[in-house]
């Protein structure tokens, strides 16, 4: 994968180049940055380069034997190279049995199909094609044992061996402590590159062992042009949709899909609204059980999502278009709906929100918090 064909980052990917030109690489880094971002496709395109594989204008790592050029290029466009190495969070199917300690080789096939399909995607998109259902998926202590296995044999092709840590933050503290040891004493020649979207959860001793850089979102006209010339979008579209996105290429893609999870979640924010305002409490409590159903991994993206869609229509009230960043479906709804979101209560909606996203994420149960939410959105509605 070359450097061109990740969208912007351009001064993320100057700045990978310079420690390689300089000589002065570290065994590990920590990209980090929100999701969307690119930092994984970034990451990719960085450890081709580092295994052999030419840029566009030929240029090519210095360590690097250009004789195993055309072997290295082939190996990685099918990221099947000998010594690229990927960690990422699973899951423990049922039925698994308890002696089996689940690595991330254990769905390499389902991790493999997905980067073929491209660089950028999501957890929702990884979990769904492990067949998670409610699930959350771990990188569990096995992993740092069987790492250690591979980094610890000679590289293939004489040059750098590349292993990337997915979610670095999803490690039990187990696999933590052990992959800190790795971190210490590296085999030779071998370089980490961890992709975080959450590097506050991973333990200060792991980030203090490494460089951290910092991946900015994605610029609006970087997006704007890749819709355009990747995705035959024309302008006025491909500008709406980038405004949008706010920085995220897979957020982008997900506006062009008729069938997208947001729109999903546009509905179940309308349905909330209304059956809040008519105080429809036994509508409410069906609701409630609706989107309980779903994985805790997509009602944290729903409720996310929520949280964004009460911030644009709170600011729709002001009439100033460069300050809202909504699809035309969303703007219809706020036309007459944004007036119910005001000074008075904003903040308390938000933090409602805010709390309902904690509570799933500590495993409590769905029902309650949403039924709780709902009961709670109809008196904050009445405020003025």
């Amino acid at each position: 994968m070359k450097f061109s064909e990740v969208i912007g980052q351009e001064e993320a990917r100057q700045r990978l180049m310079q420690m390689v030109e300089e000589g002065r690489l570290p065994h590990a880094l920590l990209l980090c940055g929100p999701a969307g971002c690119g930092k994984m496709a970034l990451t990719l395109a960085f450890a081709s380069y580092l295994l052999g594989e030419r840029q566009e204008d030929g240029s090519q790592v210095p360590a690097f034997n250009p004789q195993l050029t055309t072997n290295a290029e082939a190996m990685l466009r099918k990221w099947q190279h000998p010594d690229l190495h990927f960690s990422y969070p699973v899951i423990k199917p049922k039925g698994t049995s308890a002696e089996h300690k689940m690595i991330s080789d254990d769905f390499a096939k389902e991790w493999n199909t997905m980067l073929l399909e491209g660089p950028y995607f999501t957890m929702d998109q990884w979990l769904q094609m492990m067949r998670a259902d409610n699930q959350q998926a771990v990188i569990y202590e096995a992993e740092s044992d069987e790492l250690n296995r591979k980094l610890s044999l000679k590289s293939s092709m004489g040059g750098y061996k590349v292993c990337i840590v997915w979610l670095p933050e999803r490690m039990n503290p187990s696999c933590a402590n052990k992959l800190l040891k790795l971190i210490e004493e590296p085999p030779t020649q071998t370089v980490f590159l961890m992709v975080s979207e959450e590097p506050e959860r991973l333990l200060e001793t792991i980030t203090s062992r490494t460089q951290r850089i910092d991946i900015k979102k994605i610029e609006t006209v970087a997006i704007e042009e890749a819709l355009t010339e990747r995705r035959g979008i024309d302008g006025d579209m491909a500008h709406r949709l980038a405004r949008v996105a706010n920085g995220s290429w897979t957020k982008a893609l997900e506006s062009l899909n008729a069938d997208s999870e947001n729109r999903l979640f546009l509905d179940m924010f309308i349905m909330l609204m209304r059956l809040a305002y008519q105080r429809n409490i036994k509508e409410l409590k069906r609701w409630s059980e609706t989107v309980a159903g779903y994985g805790r991994e997509k009602q944290k993206r729903m409720l996310t999502y929520f949280l964004r869609l009460v911030r644009e229509n709170f600011m729709y009230n002001f009439h100033q278009e460069e300050l809202c960043y909504m699809t035309q479906e969303e703007e219809n709804f706020a036309r007459n709906f944004a007036r119910f979101i005001n000074e008075a209560n904003v903040i308390g909606i938000s933090e409602l929100i805010q709390r309902a996203i904690r509570d799933i994420g500590q495993n409590a149960n769905p029902k309650i918090v949403f039924f709780d939410m709902a009961l709670n959105i109809i008196v904050l509605l009445l405020q003025k």
